[in-house]
């Protein structure tokens, strides 16, 4: 079974103003379907390697492997955590940020910190760590850099520049501040559930 790009739960134009059609459009289309692309030819490649029992640069291919497949999964949990309603979280959810963070501000604000300083291209994510039973912010570099294993991911923010500089130029901050106007809390919450089974 091949990796496939996800359609997406709206239109491209119904998260305007924050994120435009065509940034959108461009994103999806083309940056996520060149991460479905690659990681589908790397397993090819491994694929014939072994078929043909030949030699192959694994620590190339595998690196590659990493650096595609995780940008697919990570730009598919993206797309899933936007919804042009917004909200603010509920139910548990919000009691277990409000536990770890004192407020739903604060997190807000150790997350957006954690979007605009992280390094180069990455994403600033919200995992669950089942052993200690808390939510951690994490910043995951490129796609598969820094993260920890095993920690489920609730929330990806995509601050990649091909993510927002069609709408906000150099403005990393600008587009951290949009986010929170677009995030389905919906299916964080859901995510968080399951984390915690």
């Amino acid at each position: 079974m091949k990796y496939e790009l996800p359609k997406l739960g709206f239109e491209y134009n119904a998260l305007e103003p924050h994120v435009s059609e065509e940034q959108l459009k461009i994103h999806h289309t083309k940056h996520h379907q060149s991460y479905v692309d690659a990681a589908n030819k790397a397993f090819e490649k491994l694929e014939n390697a072994r078929k043909e029992n030949s030699e192959f640069d694994a620590k190339s291919e595998l690196k590659n492997l990493a650096f595609n497949a995780s940008g697919h999964i990570l730009h598919s949990l993206f797309w899933e955590n936007l919804s042009p309603k917004g909200g603010e979280p509920e139910g548990k959810l919000k009691e277990i940020l409000e536990k770890e963070f004192g407020s739903i501000e604060r997190f807000k604000q150790e997350f957006s910190e954690a979007a605009k300083s992280t390094e180069g291209s990455g994403w600033a994510v919200l995992a669950y760590d089942k052993k200690s039973q808390k939510p951690v912010i994490m910043q995951i570099e490129k796609h598969s850099n820094n993260h920890i294993p095993e920690m489920p991911l609730l929330l990806v923010l995509d601050v990649w520049e091909h993510a927002y500089y069609l709408d906000y130029k150099n403005a990393r901050p600008k587009f951290v501040e949009a986010f929170w106007n677009i995030v389905n809390w919906k299916i964080v919450a859901e995510r968080l559930e399951r984390a915690m089974k």
